[in-house]
């Protein structure tokens, strides 16, 4: 079959008075249902009005329900580079990050009273740094067991940290020895956790849970409740000397709101207290089986 394309001319009189002829292209054969368009588009959604769209119609639905639409706006919307490989497809991972789920709306949520969140971290090595004293510099003593480096100076380091994403939470919740339903709350939980986590059929059905790896008190007056998680690979980053620096984000003297700050490899809070007699820290971690990678991690702050 052969195709013929037509093109229209037209006649003008050029200055020396002979005709000229110029030709016209022929009509656009644009659509508005490009594929590389509206995947460009969708680059400038969230998640809600990706849905919205998808919905739409067929077609649609098609190309807004690609992996590389939904990785695209997780790792936008999270503000952290390609983690390389994941387990679950990315429209999921976005869904279980921005659905309001929390780790205490699965478990001890009677206990639970308020939550902000943090923001997403990465974890590039599979070690962390664990302290409830964000002064600097940094040190790991590695002669020291976990239990000893927790009780004696507040700190520790833990292996086996399954590497990627990680999500940062701030978690109010009332003291674990009060059944009162009056209690205002006297411990805040920094609560970080691998993306995936809450896709495995090991947490959804109870088998992993939170181990308690130590705990410290203070037995004096405490000025503030703070934590933090540091990507061992990282503890010499300027990003890490940011964190320490706490005059940059930590509240006045008698602001007590709870702050936080996250960078690209570790996250920590702080919350300035009012008179009291001391805090209990305990440190946990859930791991993916009793050998498992660590996915999860909480460092909580209970007033004595």
């Amino acid at each position: 079959m052969k195709i013929e394309m037509r093109t229209r001319t037209t006649k003008r009189i050029c200055c020396c008075g002979s005709p000229r002829f110029s030709f016209l292209a022929p009509p656009s054969l644009f659509s508005w249902y490009e594929e590389d368009v509206w995947t460009e588009i969708a680059k400038f959604l969230d998640g809600i009005s990706l849905v919205m769209l998808a919905t739409t119609c067929k077609w649609f639905n098609l190309i807004m329900m690609e992996d590389c639409v939904w990785k695209y706006a997780c790792l936008r919307d999270l503000q952290v580079p390609d983690p390389g490989k994941v387990a679950f497809k990315w429209k999921e991972l976005y869904a279980k990050a921005f659905d309001g789920c929390h780790s205490y709306m699965f478990r001890q949520q009677e206990k639970h009273i308020d939550w902000m969140r943090i923001g997403a971290f990465l974890f590039d090595s599979h070690s962390a740094f664990l302290t409830e004293r964000l002064i600097g510099p940094l040190k790991v003593d590695k002669e020291d067991t976990m239990e000893k480096m927790l009780e004696l100076k507040g700190c520790c380091v833990l292996n086996n940290i399954k590497a990627g994403i990680w999500i940062a939470d701030l978690q109010l919740v009332r003291c674990p020895v009060c059944d009162l339903n009056t209690c205002d709350g006297t411990m805040q939980t920094l609560d970080a956790r691998h993306i995936e986590l809450f896709l495995n059929e090991g947490y959804q059905d109870g088998s992993w849970d939170y181990e308690t790896l130590g705990s410290h008190d203070t037995s004096k007056h405490a000025d503030g409740a703070s934590g933090g998680i540091f990507d061992m690979k990282h503890l010499k980053d300027q990003s890490t000397s940011d964190i320490l620096d706490l005059k940059s984000w930590v509240g006045k003297q008698k602001d007590w709101q709870p702050k936080a700050m996250i960078t690209l490899h570790a996250v920590a809070v702080k919350t300035n207290l009012q008179e009291n007699e001391g805090l209990h820290i305990k440190y946990q971690a859930m791991k993916t089986g009793k050998d498992g990678e660590v996915v999860s991690i909480r460092i909580s702050q209970q007033l004595l």
